[in-house]
């Protein structure tokens, strides 16, 4: 079934973006691992993170309400969805936070005598207020009164994918490196982050892959989304055509006359031998159904190899040749 990110949220379905925020923000705060010691705070507070992350952005909320959980992470319906979206949590609700509240830790002044300390009451048990009532906030911008200004988030990073004809036939897991700057106060400094992208069996070029505002993290700046594009690596003799493998398989003008066997590799490392008993002309096509690579909607169908065929027709012949062809072969 997945998971029940209006649930999670405790909003209905219809709710508005205004609503979607108002329950984030109190229940981000509520759950904050900072000052929630509960044992499940630290899941909570990761789960509503997450439901918000999908929720107050469109497309994936559309996503969501046609396919649920399961549809939206496998790119709608278990194949990628319009335009080739796919989506993954990037699975640091503290980055959700941060982005929402435009500061790392909003309790320093919220709460303990400091600026809205009179105001809260700063007792040891101020995660539990509702922060949305006892402030007007921008509804544009969640908490803009701790930044002056609404934020801007930085246009997004495009970055290419290239996947074998091998990873796509297996899937498998794909660990990539990213450099960005990080503002530590008065400091920016460079960090690497591995991001950890699942290429499922089938994934097609074009599929999409977004990790949340993983950019540059700097002050008065929501990140730059981070969105991977799959691209097709170059495979040494099979070409890719969808869910079809093409191969095309070199023969003498013999053997296309008289019949013959071809050699014939598949995406799975072996090699078949085919016996064409026909007249192999350059336009025939031979197709070996359910040995091309898997359907991303349906993993355990496949779609077919396809041969073609380049024939290798002789540069000269000498005449003896000439008047046994010409005998030989039918006049059209």
């Amino acid at each position: 079934m997945g998971k029940d990110y209006y649930k999670i949220l405790g909003v209905g379905r219809n709710a508005s973006e205004a609503d979607i925020k108002k329950a984030y923000r109190n229940l981000a705060l509520r759950y904050h691992p900072d000052k929630n010691k509960s044992p499940d705070a630290e899941e909570k507070f990761k789960e509503v993170s997450e439901a918000y992350e999908v929720l107050h952005d469109q497309e994936k909320r559309d996503i969501y309400d046609k396919y649920g959980e399961e549809g939206l992470k496998a790119g709608g319906g278990g194949g990628p969805g319009p335009g080739g979206f796919t989506y993954s949590f990037h699975g640091d609700p503290r980055e959700t936070f941060r982005a929402f509240f435009g500061t790392d830790d909003p309790f320093s002044n919220m709460l303990g005598g400091g600026m809205f300390g009179g105001m809260f009451g700063g007792g040891s048990n101020g995660m539990m207020f509702n922060f949305g009532d006892q402030m007007d906030v921008d509804r544009d911008g969640p908490c803009s009164f701790m930044r002056g200004s609404r934020q801007a988030q930085d246009p997004p990073i495009e970055k290419d994918l290239f996947v074998s004809l091998e990873e796509v036939l297996r899937g498998c897991t794909k660990k990539l490196k990213v450099t960005r700057k990080v503002s530590n106060g008065a400091e920016v400094r460079t960090e690497d982050k591995i991001l950890s992208i699942e290429v499922k069996k089938g994934w097609k070029a074009g599929t999409r892959i977004t990790f949340p505002k993983e950019g540059d993290q700097l002050p008065g700046r929501i990140p730059a989304d981070i969105v991977f594009t799959v691209r097709d690596k170059p495979h040494s003799y099979l070409k890719r055509d969808g869910c079809n493998v093409i191969y095309v398989a070199k023969m003498s003008l013999r053997d296309a006359l008289c019949g013959g066997t071809v050699s014939v590799p598949t995406p799975e490392g072996k090699t078949v031998e085919v016996l064409l008993d026909t007249v192999v002309s350059p336009s025939y096509i031979k197709t070996l159904p359910g040995m091309g690579l898997p359907l991303p909607r349906n993993p355990n169908k496949k779609g077919d190899l396809v041969i073609q065929f380049d024939i290798k027709f002789p540069r000269h012949l000498n005449a003896d040749s000439k008047e046994l062809l010409y005998n030989a072969l039918p006049s059209l």
